[in-house]
């Protein structure tokens, strides 16, 4: 699984855009402008951005994301 983020910023409306569009904004978790969503870079992902690159800008997020569950450490009996 990749540990990649990516930060989508709407930079133009989709007031005015196709119906499909605006639910792809809504689906990357938009809708104004100014407004950022922070993904995991996957396929789906970089396909709904595909659809509406004219609206966003995407930026590389080199911070990885948090974990649930913090990792168990073997203490060994020396």
């Amino acid at each position: 699984m990749s540990d990649k983020m990516i930060t989508v910023t709407q930079i133009k409306s989709g007031a005015h855009a196709k119906p499909k569009t605006r639910g792809t904004l809504r689906a990357l978790g938009l809708g104004r402008i100014g407004k950022s969503n922070t993904l995991p870079d996957r396929p789906e992902i970089r396909g709904m951005i595909n659809r509406v690159p004219h609206l966003v800008n995407v930026t590389a997020d080199d911070t990885k994301p948090e974990k649930t569950k913090p990792e168990k450490t073997e203490q060994g009996t020396d």
